[in-house]
């Protein structure tokens, strides 16, 4: 049986290697979510963190080039509405 291919962040770039768009994409936002149920603020720690790796990894990748504020993509689609 052949493994699934995960979707993962691709760093330092932080595309998803199977679906190529920014991560995380829909499949690990779902898989997530499925981690961390019943623990939300667990997921918004863990983003939280991640984000800032991610921050790390972009501004190493383009020098001097502003980013965008990374906080609707890592953080903002998890919480509470």
């Amino acid at each position: 049986m052949r493994e699934r291919p995960k979707h993962t962040p691709l760093r330092p770039s932080w595309r998803c290697p199977v679906c190529g768009i920014l991560w995380p994409c829909s499949a690990a936002k779902l898989r997530l979510l499925g981690e961390y149920r019943g623990d939300r603020p667990g997921l918004l720690i863990h983003l939280a963190e991640v984000q800032q790796v991610a921050a790390a990894d972009l501004t190493k990748l383009n020098p001097g080039v502003a980013l965008p504020d990374l906080t609707p993509r890592f953080v903002g689609w998890a919480e509470a509405r």
